[in-house]
């Protein structure tokens, strides 16, 4: 056998025992020193059936998660919010150093960012209507324009052929050439969008304060309600369960759904207005900022707050892996969990001295952050924050056009109503539990024990010999019968109404007039 085929068995199988590390239960039970029988075998029986999981989930990852995910190591002393781009820039591959840029547009500014679920196409808009989309695969330019008005913000449909842009006075609907597909007027002037791709619906949120959602398969209104909290520009959407997130001049957080007039949860998160808001990729973290100067890390399973941090943010955004970066002013600031939802710092960059970030956001299954500021847009790497392993039949960077139009029909089949927007998706497809019965009125409980005393009255009984039989006994007999057909109802009733017979203990604690105190009983010393 060739020396470099052992090697490559021996690396095979060092990879296999490490990954079965990581998936094994810790060390396995003494069974040498227990005595008895029985036990032993069935704690052997659960240790081999531990071993073979852990072995099929070492073989699935080695051959569905080929790719390991990257992230800064520092020395003993080192910090790695220390490294800056160029120092990461030095060490990473060709490919990657070629990903992070600046772009500078001073006149058309601030700028809006947004990516496509694939991460592989990228749309900025400037205030002030300039609109671009790229391929950032290739580093291509598709389509570039102005429309000579007002963009507030701007987010992709279901794929790159459609784009949705907050202008002026009214979203419009763009295809990838720049043509004007539609101009959705019912939604007002609207400040921010967010695209729900499993329901194919664009909400809104308005001027006025009015939340939208429009199915833009149909072009049907689905709902239409007032917030009553005033305007906001602070809306995300959670990719979790869909539901909308809004942030509110008194610092509450709201969260929304097409079926609900209501909301389902409102939140007091800030002693100011909320600046933004974003949700973590599993749906049960949020993070929020405010102007009285803190970050908030709230747990959506108690609605608690799990970290809070003495610092600004004017956006927010997680990444696929879970890390937070926030801007605030020229600086932009990443934080990592490092267990237990302890994020702290790591990393950091800072922009031109006067650039403000607008918008910070991270790029699917890339290590890159987006950054829209008021003098252009950057792109700048954040090892290990994008997903390395992506399923082709959800998101496929490198899809052609044919798997594209195939993607496109299988996800308007699959489309899911709006009444599948609820706090618990898992409660989809469950038994609803039976509701408690409703406590009978008093007249329907009269009404039941009229029915038993007369069939109780009613009950004809054997004629007995020797005295048995008399008037008297039977007379006493039948209300007997009686009193029994009435007891169940009795206790009823006494439920509902209490029991007023039922004389009040008076104990120590009860403090009695000055009148009636005399009359109270002294406590046996």
């Amino acid at each position: 056998m060739a020396p470099a085929r052992v090697d490559a068995e021996k690396d095979a199988q060092h990879e296999l025992e490490m990954k079965l590390a990581k998936y094994s239960r810790g060390q396995g039970a003494d069974l040498k020193a227990l005595g008895d029988k029985k036990l032993k075998g069935q704690l052997s029986v659960k240790e081999r059936l531990y071993g073979q999981s852990a072995k099929a989930a070492a073989k699935a990852e080695k051959w569905l998660m080929p790719n390991d995910g990257g992230i800064l190591e520092p020395d003993h002393l080192e910090k790695t919010y220390r490294f800056s781009q160029r120092d990461i820039l030095t060490e990473v591959d060709l490919l990657s150093s070629r990903k992070p840029f600046d772009m500078i547009l001073p006149v058309l500014g601030p700028y809006n960012i947004g990516y496509t679920s694939n991460g592989r196409y990228m749309l900025v808009g400037g205030r002030r209507g300039h609109l671009a989309m790229m391929d950032m695969l290739h580093m291509d330019l598709i389509k570039e324009f102005e429309v000579r008005e007002t963009v507030r913000d701007v987010t992709f449909l279901h794929n790159e052929q459609l784009y949705a842009v907050a202008q002026k006075k009214y979203p419009y609907i763009y295809n990838q050439h720049g043509t004007e597909i539609h101009c959705l007027k019912e939604h007002g002037k609207a400040l921010k969008l967010q695209f729900l791709s499993e329901q194919f619906l664009l909400a809104s949120i308005n001027s006025f304060g009015q939340l939208h959602y429009q199915d833009v398969s149909t072009g049907e209104m689905v709902a239409n309600y007032r917030t009553g909290l005033g305007c906001t520009d602070v809306m995300r959407a959670n990719p979790y369960n869909a539901v909308i997130g809004l942030g509110h001049a008194g610092g509450k957080v709201t969260m929304w759904k097409p079926t609900s007039v209501k909301p389902l949860v409102t939140m007091l998160c800030h002693h100011g207005p909320v600046t933004a808001v974003a949700f973590d990729r599993g749906g049960h973290l949020m993070a929020t900022a405010g102007v009285d100067r803190k970050i908030k890390i709230w747990d959506l399973r108690k609605y608690e707050v799990v970290h809070s941090y003495p610092q600004r943010a004017q956006s927010l955004d997680f990444s696929q892996k879970g890390l937070l970066a926030c801007s605030n002013g020229s600086q932009v600031e990443i934080y990592r969990d490092f267990g237990g939802h302890d994020y702290k710092l790591y990393m950091k960059h800072k922009i031109m001295k006067g650039y403000q970030v607008g918008k910070v956001l991270f790029r699917p299954y890339e290590d890159i952050l987006g950054i829209g500021h008021s003098m252009g847009f950057s792109s700048i790497l954040v090892p290990g924050s994008g997903e390395p392993n992506f399923d082709t039949f959800v998101d496929n960077p490198m899809e052609t056009t044919k798997q594209k139009r195939e993607k496109e029909v299988h996800a308007l089949l699959d489309k899911l109503p709006p009444e599948t927007i609820m706090l618990n998706p898992n409660m989809i497809a469950t038994v609803r539990a039976p509701k408690k019965k409703e406590k009978k009125t008093k007249k329907e409980i009269e009404e039941e024990i009229e029915d038993a005393i007369e069939a109780a009255k009613n009950i004809e009984r054997k004629r007995k010999t020797k005295g048995r039989s008399k008037p008297s006994k039977r007379a006493k007999k039948k209300e007997e019968d009686v009193f029994k057909a009435k007891r169940p109802f009795l206790d009823q009733s006494e439920e509902i109404n209490g029991r007023p017979d039922k004389k009040q203990r008076i104990g120590e604690e009860v403090e009695l007039p000055k009148a009636l105190q005399r009359f109270a009983k002294k406590p046996q010393s």
